[in-house]
């Protein structure tokens, strides 16, 4: 049975990504916000102390890595026991380190969305092999709009190497990163069945970064566009299986999704967290107290707006924790990863932006994080899926209808 109560297992880790938060990442938010395209030298030194933690057992989930596809539970599924695993501890500990700064989260060395792809994707052999490399994923093209399975990258075997084809936008830590994880089709005939994944390594002729992106917020990462121009990819980097599946559909990428979405939704959720906890404190200042004993209607209307952010925040993180658990627990979770990407990243907006307004002049100001918080938290609801793609997969889930069937 599921329990949404923080495990005890992971607290310790929860309270060391809270104490990374705060007397790492928070100190230099803003100079990273204002010195875009910098590269946070001092991160090199939190993924050091992470690498070590990994290599002695006691890091489980402390990166945005994701779980791989292969791995069954501890315990069989009949006995009534349960599994929280990597999944749940890494969404835990991203909401910690995103109450920090989620800029800089995106920025840590070898933790990009692209190891989430190999994690769900890749073979044993693959995974060994790529154990340590920090990998970008590549995927969005340009008119492509949210439809994931329009790309027009292709990749062509020739021998054995895949020949790749095609351009790439909004690859966060493209230009930073030891690798991309490149989906490309095999086959454009073949539809969505054809789209498999490739780990291309920086430096490998034909792959360029043409520039990178100013952005809203999150400027702390790097975004790049990355062309691909008879880009020559040994044939054992194509994660997964080389057969084409037409049944199979477009599993490995929705198997990354499942992965990586409630990891975003993690993300907002320590960011509007961020934006309460300092609201609250604003608030307290001015004289304006949130008395949880008593109902909202009859609290100032500052204090009631206060507990219904903070109510939907709770739906959001508990969506999110579902959905981790899920996955821990070798249990279907598409439905669940969307709901819960869709539910926090419009949350997280909805908060940040409400905080701004609460606290007035001091919201809108550099004075304080929440105008940031607020630039920060517009792309969690928008990449890994918009909200409205979000909303259509949910459809579709509920109804039992296919992409075909409802557009």
């Amino acid at each position: 049975m599921i329990n949404l109560e923080t495990p005890r297992k992971h607290r310790m880790l929860i309270d060391q990504a809270h104490q990374v938060a705060m007397n790492m990442l928070r100190p230099i938010s803003r100079k990273y916000d204002a010195a875009e395209h910098s590269y946070p030298k001092e991160l090199d030194m939190l993924a050091a102390m992470i690498d070590g933690l990994s290599e002695s057992g006691t890091a489980e989930g402390a990166g945005a890595t994701g779980v791989s596809a292969e791995q069954k539970p501890t315990r069989k599924a009949d006995d009534g026991g349960v599994r929280n695993g990597a999944n749940l501890a890494s969404i835990l500990s991203i909401a910690e380190m995103c109450w920090g700064d989620t800029g800089l989260l995106l920025s840590m060395p070898r933790q990009g969305l692209g190891n989430a792809a190999i994690a769900s994707v890749a073979s044993p052999e693959q995974q060994e092999r790529f154990k340590g490399v920090w990998a970008a994923m590549a995927i969005t093209e340009p008119g492509m709009g949210s439809d994931s399975a329009a790309l027009t990258t292709t990749a062509t075997l020739d021998g054995d190497h895949y020949v790749i084809n095609g351009e790439k936008i909004f690859v966060t830590s493209g230009e930073r990163a030891g690798a991309v994880v490149v989906w490309a089709t095999l086959d454009k005939s073949l539809g969505r069945a054809a789209i498999k994944s490739f780990v291309v390594e920086k430096g490998t002729p034909g792959m360029k970064v043409e520039r990178l992106e100013h952005k809203l917020g999150i400027r702390a990462s790097d975004t790049a566009v990355i062309t691909f121009t008879d880009c020559r990819v040994p044939a054992e980097n194509l994660l997964g299986s080389p057969e084409i599946d037409v049944k199979a559909g477009f599993g490995g990428a929705m198997a990354t999704f499942d992965n990586t979405r409630p990891m975003v939704a993690a993300m907002a959720i320590g960011c509007a967290r961020a934006s309460l906890d300092l609201t609250r404190d604003l608030l307290e200042q001015a004289g304006v107290t949130v008395d949880y004993d008593r109902p909202a209607q009859v609290q100032s209307a500052a204090a009631a707006k206060f507990l219904q952010l903070e109510a939907d925040l709770e739906g959001a993180r508990l969506l999110a924790m579902q959905a981790a658990w899920m996955a821990d627990n070798r249990k279907p979770n598409s439905l669940e990863a969307s709901m819960a990407k869709a539910k926090a990243g419009r949350v997280g907006s909805d908060v940040t932006l409400s905080c701004v307004e609460l606290a007035g002049t001091l919201g809108y100001s550099e004075a304080e994080l929440l105008e940031k918080w607020s630039r920060d938290s517009k792309i969690l609801d928008i990449f890994e899926g918009t909200q409205q793609i979000q909303q259509l997969i949910v459809a579709r889930r509920v109804l039992g209808l296919s992409s075909a069937e409802l557009r």
